[in-house]
């Protein structure tokens, strides 16, 4: 097969992965004539970094020949999808070739497990090691990894990748047995924990050189470091299938906000399910409407870096004999913090010129940037709304639920019961962020 052939199938069988963003490696470049490539430039992209940098990656799998039989996943062993795979050579070489053509700033590299778990880690390793030993290549690199494969892998993959990941598929134990048999929660878990624990140590290993005074001893540890290749810099993350199974939105945020808890996870990236050809009889007919993965990035986001609890993202159940179909559920309508602001009406209007930071950022339609903008204002004159338009905040979002110098909000735009309404179209679309 022509290898342009084999990109256009493996390129395209890759575009099922939503976990290839490119934040929080160690910079490296070749201005002093040394190595290939920058994880730190600009170019043409596709991936984001915290900073607003975008990040292009070179993003297919080794193969997607696959030995497993997961029922949501269109490369499974009984599907009838065309195959390919690339050998380890032809990956470095169009990794090269598309970064020298000012293409991709990194490659993204994932895989079928073919012949097996350790074989195929073997395959994703040698590509990496052989970019960085090979060409000194000195752009970004995630590999997805095996969770099956050896720890020894897994190891000397982080030696080499920025990133690694390892998919938690599925949100229960319950689904992934029945949809994913040949996978274990237990040893993704493990898996998980290793990187976790390698990734502390290189940290800690670190730190201890930034301790070093003296400064050649300095020197000569900081020589021995790099020659170690500080593991996985950027860390680990992982992603779960949403709608395949029977999980509700409080189950996935739960195990998302455990995963953050005990290994320091990067990221949970959430992929809605996509009805695959000749699909289970154990898969939903249709897949889940798009806007609950919106949601469900939205209410990461609040757990993340608002120092929301679960309790306060999802609704409790209402108090009926039977069990709602809603139960547990983000509203598909509104966003999770302004649903969360109508179920406690009684907190607000809140004065801006007042409130702390931990409340200011749980207002509808203020940020932490934002916040730390309005702190940094009103120390030196109180706040209008005028000024909150200069900040480019949704004064409609806003207006509601805050006191400013001259302007207070009537009261009957805080009953719970019109809320909801005012921020809905009558085509039940939220309003527009810039509205």
């Amino acid at each position: 097969m022509e290898l342009i052939q084999k990109l256009a199938i493996l390129a395209d069988a890759a575009k099922y992965d939503a976990s290839c963003a490119s934040s929080g490696t160690q910079k490296r470049d070749s201005r002093k004539g040394l190595g290939l490539g920058s994880s730190g430039g600009m170019g043409i992209c596709h991936s984001y970094t915290p900073d607003g940098r975008c990040i292009s990656l070179l993003k297919v799998l080794l193969t997607n020949f696959c030995i497993y039989e997961c029922s949501y996943c269109v490369n499974r062993a009984s599907s009838n999808v065309p195959r390919a795979r690339f050998s380890i050579d032809e990956v470095v070489t169009l990794t090269l070739d598309f970064y020298k053509r000012n293409y991709i700033e990194g490659l993204f590299l994932s895989s079928g497990i073919i012949q097996s778990a350790d074989y195929t880690m073997e395959q994703l390793v040698g590509v990496a090691r052989s970019l960085r030993d090979d060409y000194d290549f000195r752009g970004y690199i995630h590999l997805k990894t095996i969770p099956e494969c050896a720890p020894e892998l897994l190891q000397e993959a982080g030696r080499y990748a920025d990133r690694l990941s390892i998919n938690a598929e599925l949100p229960s134990r319950q689904a992934l047995t029945l949809l994913a048999p040949e996978k274990n929660p237990a040893t993704i878990k493990a898996a998980m924990g290793h990187t976790h624990q390698w990734e502390q140590e290189s940290k800690a290993r670190k730190q201890e050189v930034g301790k070093v005074q003296n400064r050649l001893t300095k020197a000569r540890l900081e020589r021995s470091l790099k020659r170690e290749h500080r593991f996985a810099p950027a860390g680990q993350s992982t992603q779960m299938i949403i709608g395949a199974d029977s999980s509700n939105d409080a189950k996935i945020l739960t195990v998302s906000n455990k995963l953050y808890q005990n290994y320091a996870m990067r990221r949970v990236y959430y992929s809605a399910f996509s009805p695959i050809p000749s699909r289970s009889t154990n898969l939903p007919l249709a897949p889940p409407p798009l806007m609950r993965e919106h949601r469900l990035y939205q209410a990461d986001w609040l757990l993340r870096f608002y120092d929301f609890s679960l309790d306060e993202i999802i609704a409790p159940a209402p108090n009926t004999s039977q069990q709602s179909s809603d139960a547990g559920m983000l509203d598909l309508e509104i966003d999770p913090k302004l649903s969360w602001a109508i179920r406690n009406v009684h907190l607000f209007p809140m004065d801006i010129n007042r409130a702390p930071k931990e409340m200011l950022i749980r207002i509808p339609g203020i940020g932490v940037r934002t916040a730390q903008k309005i702190i940094a204002q009103r120390s030196v004159r109180a706040m209008r709304l005028e000024d909150l338009a200069k900040l480019r905040v949704a004064l409609d979002k806003i207006k509601p639920f805050i006191v400013a110098r001259g302007y207070k909000p009537e009261a009957k735009l805080l009953e719970a019961e019109h809320l909801k309404a005012h921020f809905i179209r009558a085509d039940n679309r939220q309003l527009s962020l810039f509205g």
